[in-house]
């Protein structure tokens, strides 16, 4: 039964511990105003005193400066409580010429009732604490503030490029990102609370000075005292209230100095003395034999020489305890490994698949390892950026891996463990890319750039300018591998858009137009269905990243119809203003190819329906015609600087653009509800078949 009471009231205590500190906080200002009897102001002075020691012990055994991230409000907590018991006993002193017992025996046994003593310890102490522990605490603090936040955008990158290696997951990045932010607030609260400390040092000399002149003339005029006893009375009282106030002082500059000068560590601070200051025996046998020769030389030898035997005894213990460790840790290690052969293997590991991997050679590391220069994963942190700008969704982590098994200078890229595309790059050479005049004078090493398949020539640092003269467009090794990742990543969009990926993207739309959500999600689409729509704009390179208009256009036409499609269309109507801007020319107009009225009409004629959905059965000798004609169009127009669209009838559009896909990728294939008001059509030509019929 006491126990539970006693649970009870702990739970009671924990729930209601912010009122307590609120209430302490309000009392500390209170103290300013209400006069204390000597009683109080003894047990608010033990109070004080307690939580300096207790501020000074946690700074000790603190392992991490963020284990103690309230100690620049505990600072000024404290720093407001000493004034507030500054006030108190100077209104004390100088009404009653007596101020308690703690600061009476501060004042007589301390100094042993000598004010010039007195004065002088105090002087001492407050130098101690104003010039060397607090000027110091607070330009480390100031240093530290300012490195940590200068530190703060190249953290984060680290932290991006082991989250795209595969080291850490994205749980523990976004705990080591909130670490980084806990740090840098954790400084610059500091670098300001410092100034409370140095303040406090400042108001305890004024203080004194107040209460020193305010009482002698207080007791000489008012209360009828001896010049000598007002000016030793108050004298001995202030001393004592300046001691005891400054003695916590004190120790919290200590504190503060310890907190800000901590190094993060595993251990805490005593810990981390004993074994860096005990680790080594030499340095204690070379200051054993220097305390000796001091001894020699005249110096007290009893001293010396017990110093001495106590460095070769710690260092004839380490020497031991070294050797001991050594051969523990050698028997621990055999016998790990001995357990580890038992162990059957754990395969659940091997069971998942990484979205996106790029293997590469072991010529190519230099090109991922920082310690060797290496950017790429920086690069990589780049583009899964950029493709979230452009596309709208998060490219999931690619996992870069060395593979023994590929050629030296050869990468491999993966999606969902099937090899996609694969390269060979020089990693100390620059990749000439031609503009299709080519320099049979330019030495090199022929090659296809391997993400647009252009006629290139792998060069040496010495003729890149050479290249460059000619027209070349010369790039180095990271940057082919990037624009070829990039591209396939742009390629391969739609397979890499997961539901939970969806999921997430509703979620983030849910904060911002709760209303589309819960009228679209469940009621009139799911998430395969939505996840669907959104793979075919990205299988056409179509953004994702208006999920408000695509919500809406969705939660518009699902009531009519539950093909995907269809569906598809109609978002692509409702984004059509963002689709057809990047392919304006320099005179805000689109220039585009159309096709025959027949051709549309043949493909239309020959839909056919089936339960996988509907598909054109065409002739295959009038669909290569097509595609061949097509292609030779869109070469011809791109020649002249244009880019490749084709614009037809709306229902044709889907089928055409199916048709063309693969052997035409970068064809852009519009319907005429896509064209939005404002936009002037610039038609280049029409895809025109003779044997069209």
């Amino acid at each position: 039964m006491a126990t539970t009471q006693t649970n009870r009231l702990t739970r009671n205590l924990s729930s209601n511990i912010d009122v307590f500190a609120a209430f302490a906080i309000v009392a500390i200002v209170v103290i300013m105003v209400i006069p204390l009897s000597a009683g109080w102001l003894d047990f608010l002075i033990t109070v004080n005193i307690t939580l300096s020691v207790l501020i000074l012990m946690l700074a000790v055994f603190t392992k991490h400066p963020l284990d103690f991230s309230v100690f620049p409000s505990l600072l000024l907590a404290m720093t407001l409580f000493r004034l507030s018991l500054n006030l108190a006993t100077t209104k004390l002193i100088l009404l009653e010429a007596h101020a308690g017992q703690i600061i009476q025996q501060f004042g007589e046994f301390v100094i042993q009732g000598n004010p010039v003593v007195g004065f002088i310890v105090f002087t001492i102490l407050v130098i101690v604490q104003f010039i060397v522990i607090t000027k110091g605490a607070e330009r480390v603090s100031e240093v530290s503030a300012r490195f940590t936040l200068d530190a703060m955008p190249g953290k984060q990158m680290s932290i991006d490029a082991d989250l795209n290696a595969g080291i850490i997951n994205e749980q523990e990045a976004k705990l080591r990102r909130k670490a980084i932010q806990q740090e840098a607030d954790f400084y610059g609260a500091m670098d300001g609370a410092s100034k409370f400390v140095k303040g406090d040092a400042i108001a305890a000399i004024i203080i004194l000075l107040v209460n020193i002149i305010g009482g002698f003339i207080i007791g000489a005029v008012t209360m009828g005292m001896p010049l000598l006893e007002a000016l030793h009375t108050y004298t001995i009282l202030t001393i004592g209230d300046g001691l005891v106030t400054q003695i916590p002082a004190l120790l919290i500059s200590t504190a503060t100095g310890l907190i800000v000068t901590r190094a993060d560590s595993d251990n805490n601070l005593g810990m981390d003395l004993a074994k860096q200051l005990f680790t080594l025996s030499k340095p204690l046998y070379l200051t054993a034999v220097v305390l000796v020769a001091l001894a020699l030389l005249g110096l007290p030898k009893i001293p010396l020489f017990t110093l001495a035997l106590v460095c070769v005894g710690i260092g004839y213990f380490l020497d031991k305890s070294t050797t001991s460790t050594a051969e523990q840790e050698t028997a621990a290690a055999l016998k790990a490994e001995v357990e580890q052969t038992k162990k059957p293997e754990n395969v659940m590991s091997m069971l998942g698949v990484d979205y996106m991997e790029l293997e590469i050679g072991y010529g190519l590391i230099p090109l991922v390892d920082s310690g060797q220069g290496g950017d790429f994963l920086d690069r990589i942190v780049l583009i899964r950026r950029q493709i979230a700008g452009e596309l709208g969704f998060i490219v999931p982590v690619i996992r870069v891996r060395d593979n023994i098994n590929l050629q030296p200078n050869q990468y491999i890229i993966k999606i969902k463990g099937a090899e996609i595309a694969s390269g060979e790059l020089l990693a100390d050479h620059y990749l000439a890319i031609s503009s299709g005049i080519d320099d049979d004078s330019l030495p090199g090493t022929p090659t296809k750039e391997p993400a647009f398949g252009l006629d290139a020539k792998w060069i040496n640092s010495a003729n890149r300018e050479q290249a460059e003269l000619s027209g070349y467009t010369v790039v180095d090794a990271p940057t082919v591998l990037a624009t070829h990742l990039t591209e396939i990543i742009k390629t391969y969009a739609y397979e890499l858009l997961s539901r939970q990926d969806v999921k997430k993207l509703i979620d983030h739309v849910k904060e911002e137009a709760p209303s589309v959500v819960e009228e679209l999600v469940p009621d009139l689409l799911n998430l395969g269905q939505i996840q669907k729509v959104l793979q075919n704009l990205l299988r056409e390179r179509v953004s994702i990243k208006d999920m408000v208009t695509i919500l809406e256009a969705l939660a518009d036409y699902a009531p009519l119809t539950k093909d995907i499609d269809r569906l598809t269309e109609y978002v692509r109507q409702a984004l059509a203003r963002q689709i057809i801007q990047p392919l304006l020319d320099t005179e805000k107009k689109l220039p585009v190819l159309t096709i025959e009225p027949r051709i549309e009409q043949m493909i239309l004629d020959n839909i056919r329906s089936s339960e996988y959905g509907n598909y054109v059965n065409l002739e295959p000798t009038f669909l290569q015609a097509l595609i061949r004609k097509i292609a030779a169009e869109a070469e011809r127009i791109v020649l002249n600087g244009y880019n490749p669209v084709i614009l037809c009838a709306p229902i044709a559009r889907l089928y055409l653009t199916r048709l063309t896909e693969r052997q035409i990728p970068h064809l852009v294939v519009l319907s005429y509800n896509e064209l939005v008001q404002g936009v002037e059509v610039k038609a280049l030509g029409m895809v025109v078949l003779d044997n069209a019929n």
